[in-house]
């Protein structure tokens, strides 16, 4: 058969049910094969939305996501999915066309280095030299993306490659001798870790988007529980741990730490006497100031990709593993050890006192003006705190990670490391068609959905049913929020206007339009927006110089937050 024809085959060997792309020159030929190959094709408008798509498809469902693009352009276009996919760890394979073997090297049309140009933020790429190659490629892609720490796979396949007669025989096997990720974690350093929980008067449990990937949530939650650990989560690890247990605040639950965190998670943190770190990479936005961060805590840090551990922070227990072994283990060993629970009373009194003296809070309106965290609300009173709900980035990011309580893992899909805006309309886009049975709203800003706005086109197209509520302000808010408080409010292009007309835009798009600017019945018409067949865009007029606090300024430390 046609060397496309068995990608083909070999995407549904992965179980593969949906693919995100746009067609080209230089796959052509692998376009040609989607006509037979009974795999759902999703037509995007631009490559980097297709790219995000399939990550939303991914961090939604657990799977792994597909984007196909052509040469050239098309593939620098996924430049930035794919760093994407590679700072938050998301399983995603690539297939770039590529033009001729006998045009390589000469600046043929839509010619780039495309590997070359990934090459820095790709898990491992694969440059087709012989179209028997193509088969194992795949499948071996698909075996990296998603084993070990996961991340994005590339495939860049020379046209004339792709459209060869090939011998196809199906790949059983695939084994990697230079590639054999540590999953299970050292027993000894397991219970080492126990010892040290069992002795901490103070600690503090971190668990970040590891925890997610992992599907280590139960663990997590029964680690926890196993002893009244406080706990707190990254912007990436949100609903990890349940931030409601039977409708109220999870009473271990901190909120989440870093520079927009709770001042209970952050404040926890600096005085802690040990800090268990799951699946969490010490981000610069969740440190602060390296050098006071913590500075009374010794560290465990469980974490499947070595290159992490002490690498920001050093380890005193380093275990390498996946979270969901270690978890399980370190519970089994910290039970054995029967721990006085009564050592954590006067820390939990500390904490208590935290929580009563710094809640999250904002000064609301007393008329019908809508503040941006009262949108966040409306919204989690609307659908029950049920949805999965993709975001974009910027201050409506934060104060969705502040004000949306999630319940459970795989609810909250978000560009954390590099903070791509224009990512969460096209990842609700990919979670929609990951878990059709769910409902999928995006927070978005005015300026951050503009970005990739085009794929409302495939949303109506495909009848997608996303809910895109637009936090609408008039200004690139996260911006603004820092000339304001480091800039001595000297604004400087930070204004978006009152432009587009979002109504009109949706409605162009073939998706329905709403408007909403008074918030005493916002949260039912989000209702009505929800209740609404097909995708639908809800431009919501907020206050317009609302600052998103608590907040560590750049280069503080936690005992130092504003707000």
């Amino acid at each position: 058969m046609r060397a496309v024809d068995a990608i083909m085959e070999c995407l549904k060997a992965e179980g593969v049910d949906v693919v995100f792309g746009l067609p080209g020159g230089a796959n052509l030929p692998t376009y040609d094969a989607f006509v037979d190959a009974g795999i759902r094709h999703i037509l995007v408008r631009h490559e980097a939305g297709g790219g995000h798509a399939a990550e939303g498809y991914a961090k939604a469902t657990g799977k792994v996501g597909v984007a196909l693009a052509t040469s050239g352009p098309g593939a620098t276009n996924l430049v930035t999915p794919i760093c994407d996919a590679m700072m938050d760890s998301v399983p995603v394979v690539f297939i770039t066309g590529q033009v001729r073997t006998e045009l390589l090297g000469t600046d043929g049309f839509q010619e780039a280095d495309t590997i070359g140009i990934t090459m820095p933020v790709v898990k491992h790429s694969f440059m087709i030299q012989h179209p028997l190659e193509i088969p194992r490629a795949i499948h071996e892609a698909f075996h990296i993306a998603r084993t070990g720490r996961p991340g994005p796979v590339l495939l860049d396949i020379p046209q004339d490659l792709s459209r060869a007669e090939i011998p196809y025989e199906p790949v059983t096997d695939v084994r990697l001798p230079g590639y054999q990720p540590t999953l299970e974690g050292n027993q000894k350093q397991i219970r080492q870790a126990a010892k040290a929980l069992a002795s901490a008067q103070r600690p503090v449990i971190y668990a970040g988007g590891g925890v997610v990937s992992a599907n280590a949530s139960g663990e997590l939650v029964e680690f926890a529980t196993s002893d009244r650990f406080p706990v707190t989560c990254t912007l990436m690890g949100l609903g990890a741990f349940p931030a409601r247990a039977g409708g109220d605040p999870h009473p271990q639950w901190l909120g989440m730490l870093g520079m927009h965190g709770t001042r209970a998670a952050n404040y926890a943190m600096d005085e802690a006497d040990l800090i268990c770190a799951v699946g969490a990479r010490f981000d610069d936005r969740i440190t602060g100031k390296l050098s006071e961060f913590a500075p009374r805590a010794k560290f465990i840090h469980i974490d499947v990709d070595p290159a992490e551990i002490s690498k920001n922070v050093p380890a005193h227990i380093p275990i390498v593993g996946d979270a969901r072994n270690v978890l399980a283990k370190l519970v089994i060993e910290y039970r054995a050890l029967s721990a006085d629970p009564a050592r954590l009373e006067s820390w939990w009194k500390r904490i208590e006192q935290w929580r009563a003296s710094h809640p999250l809070r904002y000064e609301d309106s007393t008329d019908s003006e809508i503040k941006p965290q009262y949108m966040v609300q409306a919204l989690y009173e609307a659908t029950g705190g049920e949805a999965i709900v993709a975001s974009d980035v910027g201050q409506h990011q934060m104060w969705a990670a502040q004000y949306y309580d999630f319940p459970a893992p795989r609810r909250w899909v978000n560009s954390g490391g590099l903070g791509t805006m224009g990512f969460g309309l096209p990842a609700a886009m990919g979670a929609a068609l990951g878990c059709p049975e769910r409902l999928v709203c995006a927070i978005v800003g005015d300026g951050s959905v503009q970005m990739n706005a085009q794929e409302l086109a495939t949303c109506a197209q495909e009848r997608i049913p996303i809910k895109v509520f637009i936090m609408n302000n008039g200004y690139l808010g996260m911006v603004r929020q820092w000339q304001e408080l480091f800039w001595a409010k000297r604004y400087s292009q930070v204004d978006m206007g009152a432009h587009p007309d979002f109504v009109k835009l949706a409605e162009a798009y073939g998706a329905s339009g709403m408007r909403c600017d008074d918030k005493r019945t916002l949260v039912d018409d989000f209702r009505r927006a929800i209740d609404t067949d097909g995708p639908v865009v809800v431009d919501v007029r907020v206050t317009r110089e609302e600052n998103t606090y608590p907040m560590i300024p750049a280069g503080k430390a936690a005992r130092e937050m504003v707000g």
